[in-house]
């Protein structure tokens, strides 16, 4: 499943060229729904006619903001946006174009000519899209979401207050997204092993240390996934047809039963709210 940093380079890579672009035509097969039902505004002046004014993101999802709302896009398990500067036919796994402007030329300067397409891939069809007409914070996706982990006003004593009463183990409060937004398995895995903390640890029992440590090991592992587009396991590609590179760089994810690369232990794999979660028996101790 993308998760932030997957998120986070697929944002960076389309934002410079459909920012400022005008939506033309949406085109979509209704037959073939995503997670959520296309909604009537699909065709609708509000996104068809409206312009692309900027694309952030919060946690997992995609914001585009557009004259009168946002779109609220959700990538699910293999979903990606691709840019095609000229029209092809889509594909058994293409399911929205978004048809912009007169191409790049209008606002890049540089001179090319011909239409711009915002297509969205989705083999497994467990992404989706939305429209929201109010601030998109306060959509129910949205608003139970934990702070951003690279926020820099996000601080390890903030951590610390906020997993003092939980009793989950630490790995199940990141991934739930309401402590902290936008961590999934991978990146949970690799930044408990960076932080020398065992996955089953109950939340509560990590002390003020522990959780600046782990922030700390967050935001190192999210930066450089983010530097490499992410990370390539089966379905997720970048926006220019690149694989994210981060694979390579992973230290215990998906080496279960190979060599620690710190210490030569084998890595051990264990069941945490039915994901598999993969550590270091000697360098993540489950004493906190």
């Amino acid at each position: 499943m993308p998760e932030l940093p997957e998120v986070e380079s697929i944002r960076r890579g389309i934002r410079p060229y459909v920012q400022n672009h005008q939506i033309t035509e949406v085109r979509f097969n209704p037959d073939k729904p995503l997670r959520w039902p296309f909604q009537a505004e699909w065709k609708h002046e509000k996104i068809g006619g409206s312009r692309i004014h900027n694309v952030t993101r919060r946690g997992k999802y995609l914001l585009f903001a557009l004259d009168q709302g946002h779109m609220i896009l959700h990538l699910g398990m293999s979903g990606t946006l691709r840019l095609l500067e000229e029209y092809q036919a889509p594909g058994k796994h293409d399911h929205i174009d978004w048809f912009l402007g007169n191409g790049r030329g209008d606002n890049q300067g540089d001179g090319v000519s011909g239409q711009l397409i915002m297509r969205l891939t989705d083999p497994r069809r467990f992404g989706g899209i939305i429209w929201y007409a109010d601030a998109p914070e306060m959509h129910p996706l949205l608003r139970r979401l934990g702070p951003e982990p690279l926020d820099t006003q996000f601080t390890g004593d903030d951590l610390w207050r906020a997993l003092k009463k939980r009793k989950s183990s630490i790995k199940q409060v990141l991934m739930e997204g309401k402590t902290i937004a936008g961590i999934g398995n991978i990146y949970a895995t690799e930044s408990l092993f960076f932080a020398g903390i065992h996955p089953a640890i109950p939340a509560f029992r990590l002390s003020k240390n522990q959780n600046i440590k782990l922030l700390q090991a967050i935001r190192e592992v999210l930066i450089a996934a983010i530097e490499l587009g992410g990370t390539s396991l089966r379905d997720y590609i970048q926006v220019d047809g690149r694989p994210g590179y981060f694979k390579q760089a992973l230290k215990v994810y998906g080496r279960s039963s190979l060599p620690c690369v710190r210490c030569g232990t084998l890595v051990l794999t264990m069941q945490l709210g039915q994901r598999a979660t993969a550590f270091c028996p000697v360098c993540q101790p489950l004493q906190a």
